[in-house]
């Protein structure tokens, strides 16, 4: 809890202890002079009398509250970061039934490239926490996932939710890749950068995939690609006639040297990942090159706590008046 107006403060040192003094001074004077108390001590007390010695105090009570409500107390409700403009990024994921192959590997067991990207991209996204982030997933044609946002928990759970077969089928790099530098086109940020991975060759689409390059270089963005998947045969899951899981060892084509072009026309880099650690490391490669050093500033949110302390000076200004008047009236 913080104050706005300290300096009330001090007339709680300055005021309560010259009343506190008036008070006890009161007390030991009296207001009738006897010879001796000693028979009135010892006389029973009603519970009236309590509440005569109660009035006073009362009143301090009422000017404590009041002073402490003019220093105008507040408490926090937390931190609340300002954003300034830093990299704005673009995730353009493959979702198409090639990425169900089962070449990587996951605590030990044989898992799907899809599913393997996803756990990457989310650590990578919990990396970036001063970054807009958006994703674009495709197939035969591009899907906006989620737009570019700084709710990275909101892109986290959508990317969770991404599952082959959703999308028509096939590889559209060029439309997909002209999505993602779209997203980009009115972005202010001081770094602009398309992360596309896929793990096919462009076959769909109505953009070539060079042409979409040669956009997102007029509009300095810098393109990633990644080449997911291993060299050759890779076991792909097929269901049979009893409905259970086989494997067959097909071979799926990926256009290396078209995916180096766009790196290479944007200022991006083409890597291969052919395992999951491979894909790990380009991220975390990824995350080191595209660092900006920015400021953020932050601001602090308050709630006023002066009106309790100055309804409950109120309310004990009232009781005293009830009192005084009542059980605690005193005859001139």
């Amino acid at each position: 809890m913080i104050f706005e107006n300290p300096v009330f403060l001090t007339l709680l040192i300055i005021i309560i202890p010259v009343l506190i003094y008036h008070l006890e001074l009161g007390t030991r004077r009296g207001a009738v002079n006897f010879s001796t108390t000693a028979s009135l001590e010892r006389a029973p007390k009603n519970w009236r009398v309590c509440w005569f010695k109660v009035l006073p105090w009362l009143t301090i009570g009422t000017i404590v509250l009041m002073i402490i409500a003019l220093a105008r107390p507040k408490v926090g409700l937390g931190k609340s970061r300002i954003r300034k403009e830093g990299i704005d990024i673009v995730l353009a994921l493959d979702v198409s039934t090639s990425m169900l192959a089962e070449d990587f590997k996951s605590g030990g067991k044989r898992i799907n490239r899809l599913e393997v990207v996803k756990q990457v991209v989310r650590d990578f996204i919990s990396r970036r926490p001063n970054d807009r982030i958006g994703v674009i997933v495709f197939a035969g044609r591009p899907y906006i996932l989620g737009p570019l946002t700084w709710d990275h928990n909101w892109i986290k759970s959508r990317i969770n939710e991404v599952k082959p077969g959703d999308i028509e089928d096939g590889t559209a790099i060029g439309t997909a890749l002209t999505n993602a530098v779209k997203r980009l086109q009115e972005s202010r940020a001081k770094s602009k950068v398309v992360i596309l991975l896929t793990d096919g060759n462009n076959n769909a689409g109505e953009i070539a995939p060079e042409v979409a390059a040669d956009a997102g270089k007029e509009l300095k963005v810098t393109v990633y690609t990644i080449g997911a998947g291993s060299q050759g045969l890779v076991p792909y899951p097929v269901i049979d006639s009893w409905g259970q899981k086989q494997y067959q060892m097909v071979e799926i084509n990926l256009d290396e040297e078209l995916l180096q072009k766009i790196a290479t026309t944007t200022g991006g880099r083409y890597f291969r990942a052919t395992d999951t650690q491979s894909l790990k490391t380009i991220f975390e490669r990824i995350d080191r090159m595209e660092k900006t050093r920015v400021e953020m500033g932050k601001y602090s949110e308050y709630k006023d706590l002066y009106p309790y302390f100055l309804f409950g000076a109120l309310g004990i200004l009232l009781l005293e008046g009830i009192l005084a008047n009542t059980i605690c009236r005193r005859l001139p």
